[in-house]
């Protein structure tokens, strides 16, 4: 069969859905990927993999009614040219417009249509404010828009497919399932040994919604408390209203608690010199990789009770769930890794264990293909 692939972010065609790329082709389907551009080009590294690789144009962030309409006419344009068989897109913009371009580019046959919902993000955050309630109602109505396209969607954690029947996007006539998020490649992502001392990591583009802020006070009780432990982040600068300012960025420097790293490709080296891994995010996640990747490597995780994040731990085996936006909370589950060394080693263990139970790349992946009907 001729299958589509639609991302809004072209690393993430490497990153997150390689493995799934490569065994469609394995499969022996005739794989096409789609994405906006991107520097560095990833096309070199989609073809050694035997995809066929096409540049879309595409804005995943903001909405611009006369640039979205151009991104579906063009997605339109590009399915008329391949014919695929079946069309699996991912993340908002994709979702909707990729959707709707598919049942727009019946040449012959109907395609089967399928989405994959990854996360959603501020829109769906608890915050308030008539900015926030306005990005809901547009992205519910967008969401109901594109998914009464297909014929099947998957959700990375329950609350996310309880949240959207709530919401009645989706359709009757679409069946759905649960995966374990993107899955995670135990093999690449191998146990690597704990640091000596106390290290807590944090991974995450800099917005308030992933709880970047609430690790950076954290960092400062306990740094004050426990000057041997150590704290890093690391992720990108965003823009936008929900968005770390340079001015926030410049007091964590200036307060010393908190080592700020660039953003990195390989997360492998960070990894392994961290104890434990913090994602304190009220964000829509799906479920958030950098956990997976640190539970496959054998790391203790603390986290939100939110939904996608509350997939990854077991309370008290794996690590510890702190309530949103719950700063005391999260420096006690903190503090309990710092002077307990035995259980940071018991639940990075554990984690590996979680990892390799429900979150193994190649079982998220085959679960995903059965649902579409490829194996």
């Amino acid at each position: 069969m001729k299958v589509v692939v639609i991302g809004g972010y072209a690393p993430s065609l490497i990153n997150f859905r390689g493995p799934l790329l490569k065994r469609l082709v394995a499969l022996g389907h005739e794989v096409h990927a789609l994405a906006p551009a991107h520097v560095p080009d990833v096309s070199p590294q989609l073809e050694a993999m035997g995809v066929e690789y096409a540049m879309v144009p595409l804005n995943r962030r903001g909405l611009n009614p006369l640039a979205d309409l151009g991104t579906l006419l063009h997605l339109k344009q590009v399915l008329n040219r391949i014919n695929p068989d079946v069309v699996l897109s991912y993340t908002f913009k994709p979702v909707v417009y990729g959707s709707l371009a598919a049942r727009m580019a019946w040449v012959g046959h109907p395609k089967r249509v399928y989405s994959m919902i990854t996360g959603l993000g501020y829109a769906f955050t608890e915050d308030k404010g008539i900015k926030r309630r306005i990005l809901f109602n547009i992205a519910k109505g967008m969401y109901r828009a594109g998914l009464r396209s297909c014929n099947g969607i998957i959700f990375q954690n329950p609350d996310d497919e309880a949240f959207f029947r709530k919401l009645d996007v989706v359709p009757d006539h679409a069946k759905t399932t649960v995966v374990g998020g993107s899955g995670i490649d135990l093999e690449h992502f191998s146990v690597a040994p704990l640091p000596e001392k106390p290290v807590f990591l944090c991974l995450s583009r800099l917005v308030r919604s992933k709880g970047v802020a609430l690790f950076a006070e954290a960092a400062k009780r306990l740094k004050a408390q426990y000057p041997e432990a150590v704290f890093r982040i690391a992720g990108p600068m965003e823009e936008g209203g929900d968005a770390v300012t340079p001015a926030e960025l410049a007091g964590w420097k200036k307060e010393g608690a908190l080592e700020i790293l660039d953003a990195v490709d390989d997360v492998r080296p960070l990894i392994s010199g961290a104890s434990a891994y913090v994602l304190p995010s009220y964000y829509r996640e799906g479920t958030p990789r950098s956990i997976l990747e640190a539970m496959s490597m054998g790391r203790a995780v603390i986290t939100s009770d939110a939904p996608g994040c509350r997939e990854t731990v077991i309370d008290g085996e794996n690590g510890f769930l702190t309530p949103l936006k719950d700063v005391d909370a999260l420096t006690a589950a903190m503090e309990k890794l710092i002077v307990d060394p035995a259980l940071t080693a018991k639940m990075g263990a554990a984690s590996r264990k979680l990892a390799e139970e429900k979150f193994d790349v190649d079982k998220v992946n085959d679960a995903i293909l059965s649902f579409m009907e490829l194996i």
